[in-house]
């Protein structure tokens, strides 16, 4: 009974030290976009229950942003109130004469994703990502930027 004991313990020693690790934060921003193809596409533009043409116009969301990336160990590799701060004055102008609120055009949560991905990987590389955007917290996307997929590790 003690061997299995010490077994199961180095286990979950095991377990611990190659956990997968990330932090997560939050935020939302005020954001005004809109779907050209919902007033052209007969799939969108239905004219019954399941028309949403309306979306073809400029309309207002409060975007939330969930995103998680890779830290390597449990003492502040990244700490997430810095993270957040960030990630937040990415989407805020700093001039007196320019709005905060996200002009956005034609994108989608995931084409948001993406542009978000794109500023995060430039300032920690070689971490996994993963961004969750969606339109008022209610219909949104979850897109996982992994390095450990297949063809996406650098190749030197």
């Amino acid at each position: 009974m003690e061997q299995r004991k010490q077994a199961l313990l180095e286990q979950a020693n095991r377990i611990k030290e190659n956990a997968e690790r990330k932090i997560w934060v939050t935020f939302r921003k005020e954001g005004i976009h809109k779907y050209p193809a919902a007033a052209t596409d007969p799939n969108l533009s239905t004219g019954d229950e399941y028309d949403v043409s309306f979306l073809a116009s400029p309309h207002r969301h409060i975007f939330h942003f969930r995103v998680w990336i890779d830290v390597f160990h449990n003492d502040r590799d990244i700490e997430f109130i810095q993270f957040k701060r960030w990630l937040e004055n990415l989407y805020t102008s700093h001039r007196s004469d320019s709005p905060t609120v996200l002009k956005l055009d034609f994108k989608s949560c995931e084409m948001i994703a993406d542009d978000l991905y794109d500023q995060i990987a430039q300032r920690y590389p070689e971490r996994a990502i993963w961004i969750d955007v969606s339109e008022d917290g209610e219909n949104g996307c979850l897109i996982k930027y992994e390095l450990s997929r297949p063809n996406l590790s650098i190749k030197y």
